[in-house]
């Protein structure tokens, strides 16, 4: 019996030599519509899909394969004597390879101004139903839906006369594999159109993977790097083009990430956030690049050695010069002037990323995730800072304009740094940080050390509130004058007797920033 091969196709890549081969082979070609055509206008012998069903194309064009002498070919048990009987009466020949890709869903989705009418029409149904049964059919049919292994099912063809068990198995992973990340974006697509909620009984998301990496956090744990799919990702790390350096590993990522969060607290006025071990080490705001990165440099010059430096600003050679005298993982920002660039390039393991929408605000719909074992908690993206409405002055000192320009500043800096976390800040730079403690207390202790001598004058920032007077007490002793948290504890009238008492002001926001 002649073997016969369907081939379907919306991205043609690799098939017309993948069909050539296979009419070498003795195959016949069953196809449709545009497939089908280019094969015949190729010098490829086609038989159309209608002629094996007697039934016409229809619909415009929705239903073409969905017919029994398609599926009944895909789907017999080639050692089961009863199946073939059944399709030997029904004159039903079997089907032994499908090569078959879907409907461009997500570029369709993608497409500037599409309406909701061609996103529905770009949701395929003959392919997935064609591809699930073949995939469920694996130890008989080979099932093609990625153009990188025609190569290999046309040699092991050629050699061996058949795909191996072992290789069509794999084939048949693929297709649910496929199948899954396309009912999951369509899912996606639909739970925005109808406004659903975005945490729903069943949980599935779709990424694409950006690259495989050496290891992942340590040495032998292995890791990749996904991003993903959909509009508006522009300023996010994923769409950031690598100019100069080795390969970024997790651990880059991870902190990269993390100055970026960082970064887009301040939108379009220039800032520079140094970042290690995924905490802030150094921020600054100024009227330019480079005081920006002076400030931020020195807040802790010894910390920020090695780390991650985000800055929201074109590299200029002024400001590359400085950053090449000491040694960075990474450098990311919206470009980079070519004699910056040159600068830069010399140091040959120094990772350079070009994001031009760096400052584009993150987005709750975003979403934050972290994997525990046997689940996934799942969180808006925390993109709020706090309403000044909200914000009360609890001390009999008020805050001077300058020290509620620099509580506003530290707190967007505390916000993406470990809890329990303290930042201390002067004149709009970081004075000291200190990150993810197990109490405010040894937070602040450890920001005071990093301070030293800045830590006076300095007004203080926590992601939570103050249970105790301790910290006020610290503060005090170390000439900070002002404190911003979030309040709400039982014991708040003892932090703000304490304030009193050394003058210090402080204000409630009403808005918690754990990190952790």
């Amino acid at each position: 019996m002649k073997k016969r091969a369907l081939i379907s196709l919306s991205d043609k890549t690799g098939i017309l030599d993948f069909a050539k081969g296979l009419e070498e082979l003795g195959y016949e070609i069953l196809s449709t519509g545009g497939t089908a055509k280019l094969l015949r206008d190729n010098g490829v012998a086609v038989t159309n899909v209608s002629d094996v069903t007697g039934f016409p194309e229809c619909l415009d064009g929705r239903v073409k394969t969905l017919h029994p002498m398609i599926h009944a070919g895909i789907l017999a048990i080639r050692d089961n004597e009863e199946h073939m009987k059944q399709i030997e009466e029904l004159g039903v020949t079997p089907i032994d390879i499908v090569a078959i890709n879907l409907y461009p869903f997500k570029a369709t989705v993608l497409k500037e101004g599409v309406e909701r009418e061609e996103v529905i029409e770009n949701i395929d149904i003959g392919g997935p139903t064609m591809i699930r049964a073949a995939a469920k059919n694996w130890q008989d049919v080979a099932v093609i839906v990625d153009p990188a292994d025609y190569e290999e099912v046309l040699t092991a063809l050629r050699e061996n006369g058949e795909v191996s068990r072992e290789k069509k198995l794999e084939l048949a992973y693929k297709v649910f594999n496929h199948t899954a990340a396309y009912d999951s974006m369509i899912s996606a697509y639909l739970r925005k159109e109808t406004g659903s909620d975005i945490f729903p009984n069943e949980f599935t998301m779709t990424y694409e993977k950006v690259q495989s990496m050496r290891y992942g956090e340590n040495p032998h744990q292995k890791a990749a790097f996904y991003k993903e799919i959909g509009k508006n990702y522009n300023g996010t790390l994923a769409a950031a083009e690598q100019l100069h350096g080795k390969e970024l590993s997790y651990n880059n990522i991870n902190d990269t990430n993390g100055a970026l969060d960082c970064l887009k607290e301040f939108g379009d006025t220039p800032c520079v956030v140094g970042v290690k071990h995924a905490n802030p080490c150094g921020v600054s705001i100024a009227d330019n690049l480079y005081d920006a990165y002076m400030g931020a440099y020195n807040a802790d010059p010894v910390s920020i050695f090695g780390g991650i430096i985000a800055t929201n600003q074109k590299v200029d050679a002024k400001t590359a010069a400085e950053m090449a005298k000491i040694f960075l993982e990474i450098i990311i920002a919206p470009d980079f002037d070519a004699d910056a660039l040159e600068i830069l390039t010399q140091k040959k393991n120094l990772r350079l990323l070009r994001l031009p929408d760096i400052a584009m605000p993150n987005r709750s719909d975003m979403l934050d995730m972290k994997k525990v074992a046997g689940g996934l908690l799942v969180q808006e993206l925390n993109v709020e800072m706090f309403d000044e409405a909200d914000v009360k002055v609890v001390t009999e000192r008020a805050p001077t304009e300058k020290e509620m320009e620099d509580m506003r500043f530290a707190m967007k800096v505390v916000k993406h740094t470990k809890s329990n976390g303290i930042v201390l800040a002067k004149d709009n730079a970081t004075t000291g940080v200190g990150p993810g403690q197990t109490n405010r207390i040894t937070a602040l202790q450890l920001a005071i050390n990093y301070a030293g001598d800045k830590a006076a004058g300095s007004i203080m920032a926590s992601d939570a509130f103050f249970p105790f007077d301790d910290c006020v007490e610290a503060a005090a002793k170390a000439g900070i004058t002002a404190i911003i948290q979030p309040g709400g504890s039982i014991r708040d009238e003892d932090s703000i007797k304490a304030c009193n008492k050394y003058g210090i002001a402080m204000i409630f926001t009403g808005k918690r920033h754990f990190k952790h």
